[in-house]
């Protein structure tokens, strides 16, 4: 295919996407199919042949929500959903679609509908504020193996004879959540050595998004090892999962807005607990976790299938 296509590079703290609007009467919408298959995901995502990005981002029909959210990973795979991803998106329909100009937007995902609330200025999105749904925590919900009814809380595993001890959680997609108490040790070190092996355990029979995470007073240092891409600068379910992890372990408490810091920057995520806030307890599940984080356009170009396929 030789005509060009319209898309935006949009990236959420360097966690960064090429987005492309594929809904009929769109400029892009006859390129629908092509945008979406594996090998052009990969090659459009090549970072030296390619646009660069950590994933394609089509935006399709909404099937309950204004439009739907297809999170296309850089090694062709795709993810139920991405945090980052989602802010991204609500800011590409915000800016270029006056029908969507409004203080919310609701986008279907593979974790079902979520609502986007934009703040913007001069009709420019800075942050959105994205309420996540409920996490989910049995192993049938992330899933992994053992009894589907159970709770992984502060559940033990051995990596390459290494023993590591996690919380599993669900935004959606999987996430395993290490916790890591000394100071000294690397996250990014840990994640780059073991995040593989993690996400690829049989354990986990969809593969994981990897966690190493140290809480600091009412803080957490994040590193993730995302599914499908590697580390990367941020992630927002990772970060959700994070905090949602800490309160299950009792390490922070519920109702309140935790800065989870990783490697592109902070986001700021709260979960619901359903009451007052309270110290950490995994036989109280949580009822919703609220994200909110920047969204920034670096650039709109044309795209030429043709020119990067391989």
């Amino acid at each position: 295919m030789s005509k060009t296509v319209p898309f935006s590079k949009v990236e959420g703290l360097g966690n960064d996407f090429v987005v492309v609007d594929l809904r009929p009467g769109r400029a892009a919408f006859e390129a629908k199919e092509l945008l979406q298959t594996p090998q052009v995901v990969r090659d459009v995502c090549d970072r030296h042949f390619g646009v660069g990005a950590d994933g394609i981002l089509a935006i399709l029909p909404g099937v309950e929500g204004d439009a739907r959210m297809r999170v296309l990973n850089a090694d062709g795979s795709e993810a139920e959903m991405c945090g980052n991803g989602i802010r991204c998106v609500a800011k590409v329909l915000f800016e270029d679609d006056a029908d969507l100009r409004k203080p919310v937007i609701r986008i279907d995902t593979g974790a079902g509908l979520l609502e986007c609330a934009v703040d913007a200025n001069d009709q420019q999105v800075a942050t959105v504020a994205v309420q996540m749904g409920r996490p989910r925590l049995t192993r049938a919900e992330i899933p992994m193996g053992g009894e589907p009814g159970d709770v992984a809380v502060r559940t033990r595993m051995s990596i390459s004879d290494n023993d590591f001890v996690f919380t599993a959680v669900s935004m959606g997609n999987p996430h395993v959540v290490i916790f890591v108490d000394d100071p000294a040790v690397d996250l990014r070190q840990l994640a780059t050595t073991f995040g593989p092996r993690i996400e690829n355990a049989p354990l986990f029979p969809k593969r994981t998004n990897v966690e190493f995470a140290r809480v600091r007073g009412s803080e957490i240092d994040l590193v993730v090892w995302e599914r499908g891409c590697g580390i990367t600068l941020a992630c927002g379910t990772g970060a959700c999962a994070t905090v949602v992890a800490a309160y299950l372990e009792g390490r922070l408490p519920g109702n309140k807005e935790t800065p989870v810091h990783l490697l592109g920057g902070t986001l700021y995520i709260n979960v619901d607990t359903g009451s007052e806030p309270s110290e950490g307890d995994a036989s109280r599940r949580p009822v919703g976790v609220r994200m909110r984080g920047p969204a920034r356009r670096v650039f709109t170009a044309d795209l030429a299938i043709a020119s990067v396929t391989k």
